[in-house]
């Protein structure tokens, strides 16, 4: 017969009593159940609360010398470590206004003294499985939650928004980009080099679109598509600021990671063109009652794509409309109109110029080189706690260089 070396691991429970008699009779009535560690005080329970492996479960007493069980409550659902531990407060104090201050306060349950051994197995038993099945379930929303733009999750999840086939009209700024000859210049690369390349693009560039605002709709292939007015709004020309302001942003993001990427020994990059375009179009979720899409469409949708594919190399081509928007803030040059399929008339399309030196922007990264010497910063990379002593070790290497 072949038997399994394979520990099943216990579940972890705090209990905290000043008694020793209590924590003896607890520890002796679930210890061989379950990993059983004891306190015999709030300070100490707290300590081993917040340490790097919590209880899953705390059973905690109310009077005790020095810190009682509420005040030990109040502070674990304070702290943002402690406050989702399930707490049973376990306590001679039998009235009804006792233990509804109890629940009040947060505690999942509340059994008094002297105590019943099944009573107690079975309260702990069924809250051991709940936070269980609440862990399995908040893991597997925050993994759903990466195939939704954070808006809609959001909105999903605190009811503002209902999982039903409903589109509505809106003018909303749409933003598109892609690599310019993709196909064509990743041809000779090896799978692992496009994959690494394109992923920390797609991650930098999501970062970028979620600190701005946008709502990033989908990536098709090396295209990305987002959109500003939906399901959250600042106004329509706020909106449109947003989107350029964006777009500018990860032009310059772009510039940086070419530096990173050489330095880490990658001699592959490539260049994106965007296209922003503001009009009315459908957005809402589109598909069946089995699988739906949140998404936009139209024909402003498609006007953006076409400004994309006219944009050069690192250029940002944005519509009339929109320049209409940002002009007094944007910079933003007339070009030739574009004759694009699917348009009768010429599209007026204006490019947008980033202005050299623009102070109010933060750079990101740093680089300097000359013959026997080559410095790089990344600021994304290097935390703040650390800068201080990076700069100490800059003014070091300088002194030398005197």
């Amino acid at each position: 017969m072949e038997t399994s070396n394979t520990a099943v691991r216990k579940s972890k429970i705090l209990v905290v009593d000043d008694t020793a008699d209590n924590l003896f009779l607890m520890s002796a009535l679930l210890e061989d159940k379950y990993e059983l560690v004891t306190a015999s005080s709030g300070a100490k329970a707290l300590e081993i609360a917040r340490s790097a492996e919590p209880p899953e479960l705390i059973l905690l007493d109310i009077m005790m010398p020095e810190m009682d069980g509420y005040e030990v409550m109040r502070r674990l659902r304070k702290d943002s470590s402690t406050a989702s531990i399930p707490v049973i407060f376990l306590t001679a104090l039998t009235s009804i206004e006792e233990e509804q201050f109890g629940l009040d306060l947060g505690a999942v349950d509340y059994i008094t003294k002297p105590i019943s051994p099944p009573v107690v197995m079975a309260r702990v038993n069924s809250h051991l499985e709940r936070n269980a099945n609440a862990r399995r379930l908040q893991a597997l929303s925050e993994k759903l939650s990466r195939y939704l733009a954070p808006q809609v999750y959001k909105s999903l999840f605190d009811g503002s928004r209902d999982a039903e086939i409903r589109t509505q009209r809106k003018k909303l700024t749409v933003f598109f980009s892609d690599i310019k000859d993709f196909t064509a210049s990743t041809a000779k690369w090896q799978p692992e080099e496009i994959t690494f390349l394109l992923n920390s693009y797609f991650s930098e560039m999501s970062k970028i679109a979620l600190e701005y605002g946008g709502t990033l709709d989908k990536f098709i292939g090396d295209a990305m598509v987002i959109f500003f007015g939906d399901p959250e709004s600042r106004g329509v020309k706020e909106d449109a600021l947003q989107c350029v302001r964006m777009a500018m942003a990860m032009q310059r993001r772009m510039s940086e990671l070419q530096i990173l990427w050489r330095e880490m020994g990658s001699e592959k990059t490539f260049q994106v063109r965007m296209g922003i375009n503001t009009g009315y179009c459908d957005v809402g979720n589109f598909g069946s009652d089995l699988r739906m899409d949140y998404t936009i469409i139209g024909r402003e949708v498609n006007l953006a794509a076409r400004l994309e594919q006219a944009a050069e190399p690192g250029g940002i081509i944005i519509s009339k409309e929109t320049y209409g928007l940002v002009r007094d803030e944007i910079v933003a040059l007339a070009e030739r109109p574009i004759i694009a399929k699917g348009f009768p008339e010429p599209i007026e399309a204006f490019a947008v110029q980033e202005e050299a030196e623009d102070h109010t922007v933060a750079r990101k990264v740093f680089q300097w080189e000359r013959l026997g010497m080559r410095v790089l910063i990344d600021l994304d990379r290097l935390p703040s706690a650390e800068r201080a002593a990076a700069a100490v070790e800059l003014r070091e290497m300088a002194d030398r260089l005197h």
